[in-house]
């Protein structure tokens, strides 16, 4: 046997040694998820047959973590005994059909509805999110995208279920959020937020910066801005030339879609929205739409990302009725939860008031 081929054996076995580990390790995490849900259910039984004041009021909980952490290690502390009850008043028994034991057909029996791909740490930050609406979302989309406790730790701190939610098509992000598959989101309004939360660029939130060092910044945190835009989109191009006649243009980012199906236009902008900024989008996408775009390719989408949005100029530009060209704040920061509800309660009643209107 040459070198070569004992490489690719080795190479072979490495893969099934190291997919064995990851199963495996995966299969003990999940059991301890399952773990931890069985003790939230046993506390809650022990409160439910009467006990409720005994289990608080005389310290059975704390008696209960001494006990096991003496036994077992780290892992069974008070607090984490109360996020087991709490785990599993959230995330309460299903029912199941089963095949009964005497072969008279099935049964129902109630058991838990948890998801192997989650960690604990997953549910643990998953518990904190109260609206049921937004968990089902975080939850879903942390295994559709495969995301890190990390990844989901910032979506659910910058309120990105929120955020969504105020986009302006409200009826179809709706849907999709109580659509499993995620099917139904299949337009571009359901995938554009505003605002879009940049905090993880460390750029000042003032002035002291220029146009290319935002894009630059954007480029060196490339997969913390993939996150931030959503589901579907892949990295295409930075500084794309375009050129009409003879002169020479270049659109800052771009993506492609692959939900969507579609290019993905970014302009990063610092200040106030112009009609000069739109006019500009709207010249790119009408030459990728002639020179780019496929025969299978949806139409091209333009976002112009702004520091400030002028619903002035929003309102009487191409943008007002526009499928392909949007207009989003960035935030160079992490709003607090009041700032950020009430600029989504701005964006959809703006919204109702032009439906009215």
């Amino acid at each position: 046997m040459n070198d070569v081929n004992e490489q690719m054996l080795y190479d072979e076995i490495r893969s099934i040694i190291e997919q064995a580990r990851t199963t495996a390790y995966r299969a003990v995490n999940f059991s301890m998820v399952v773990a931890y849900w069985n003790i939230g259910r046993r506390i809650v039984e022990h409160e439910q047959s009467g006990d409720v004041k005994a289990t608080y009021g005389t310290g059975t909980l704390k008696q209960l973590s001494k006990k096991l952490t003496a036994e077992f290690g780290k892992g069974f502390t008070e607090t984490n005994l109360k996020y087991c009850r709490q785990f599993y008043l959230v995330f309460p028994p299903v029912e199941k059909s089963h095949a009964a034991r005497d072969g008279s057909g099935h049964g129902l029996e109630k058991g838990h509805a948890l998801r192997d791909e989650l960690s604990w740490t997953h549910y643990r930050l998953l518990l904190k999110v109260e609206n049921e609406s937004a968990r089902k979302y975080y939850m879903r989309e942390a295994i559709a995208q495969n995301w890190s406790t990390r990844a989901l730790e910032r979506q659910i701190n910058t309120f990105y279920y929120e955020r969504i939610v105020s986009s302006k098509n409200s009826k179809g992000v709706s849907d999709e959020a109580h659509n499993v598959t995620g099917e139904l989101a299949a337009v571009p309004e359901d995938f554009i937020k505003d605002p879009y939360v940049l905090e993880f660029l460390d750029l000042p939130s003032g002035s002291g910066f220029l146009e290319k060092d935002l894009e630059n910044a954007v480029i060196l945190k490339l997969q913390h801005f993939l996150l931030e835009l959503g589901k579907g989109f892949s990295f295409v191009a930075q500084q794309k030339r375009i050129s009409a006649g003879d002169d020479h243009f270049y659109v800052d980012l771009v993506f492609y879609n692959y939900i969507l199906k579609c290019f993905i236009l970014i302009d990063l902008k610092l200040g106030k929205l112009s009609h000069q900024d739109i006019g500009q989008m709207d010249l790119y996408v009408r030459w990728f739409e002639e020179h780019i775009k496929g025969e299978t390719d949806n139409p091209t989408i333009g976002i112009i990302l702004c520091s400030e949005k002028n619903e002035t100029v929003v309102k009487y530009s191409v943008l007002k009725d526009s499928k392909q060209l949007f207009a989003s704040k960035y935030k160079l920061y992490l709003p607090s939860e009041k700032e950020l509800k009430a600029e989504v309660e701005r964006e959809l009643l703006h919204f109702r008031l032009e439906r009215e209107g």
